[in-house]
């Protein structure tokens, strides 16, 4: 499904033929994943099957391989389902990427929802982070498993801050856009986690 939201993303963008929309995914989505021809001419097919993109031919074209595919409008409307479902259900997390790549096409209020739900999504593993160095302190763990425990959750932290900006940057403008709005609030103070003197190894 993901490929498909990313192929529907790249024809919304302009129409292009088999090779250069692999040559675009590779470029705009690689680090996402590494997309081949066995993987993209299925989903191609599927798509067409659907009526969510169709062929056609430009006026030099002398044969198939010239064939270009394009959106349609019931692909229109499947790329923003797709685009937007995260929003009601819990997503995983090279999803979550993938939408951002996208977020242009959708509404501020459905970017925030979205964005929300992924702060939720990461302050929970933030927790479970800080509860499994807990219990990884008492059980004396080596130096190194706490360092690269506590280097996951200072990502995630990182990660959270990031999307805190995004949610305000996009609740500043619908208070611009609505001044009867009232102001977003400011982001959660970050959490106390155990100083580096406690979590020592001995």
């Amino acid at each position: 499904m993901m490929l498909e939201l990313a192929v529907l993303g790249l024809l919304k963008e302009r129409a292009m033929h088999g090779y250069e929309l692999r040559k675009q995914l590779s470029q705009k989505l690689g680090l996402f994943w590494t997309v081949s021809f066995g993987s993209l001419y299925p989903t191609l097919r599927r798509l067409e099957k659907r009526g969510a993109v169709e062929k056609i031919f430009p006026e030099d074209s002398t044969t198939r391989r010239k064939q270009v595919y394009r959106i349609t409008d019931t692909g229109e409307r499947e790329f923003l389902e797709l685009l937007s479902e995260g929003a009601s259900s819990t997503f995983e997390e090279d999803k979550f990427s993938l939408r951002v790549a996208f977020f242009r096409y959708l509404k501020p209020e459905m970017r925030i929802r979205l964005l929300e739900r992924r702060k939720a999504y990461l302050q929970d593993k933030l927790e479970e982070g800080h509860l499994a160095l807990v219990r990884a302190k008492r059980g004396r763990a080596d130096g190194y498993t706490l360092s690269l425990m506590r280097h996951g959750m200072d990502t995630t932290q990182a990660d959270i801050a990031w999307l805190d900006e995004l949610i305000n940057a996009e609740s500043a403008q619908l208070a611009e856009a609505d001044p009867a709005k009232p102001e977003p609030a400011p982001p959660p103070e970050p959490r106390v986690e155990d100083s580096p003197e406690t979590l020592k190894t001995t």
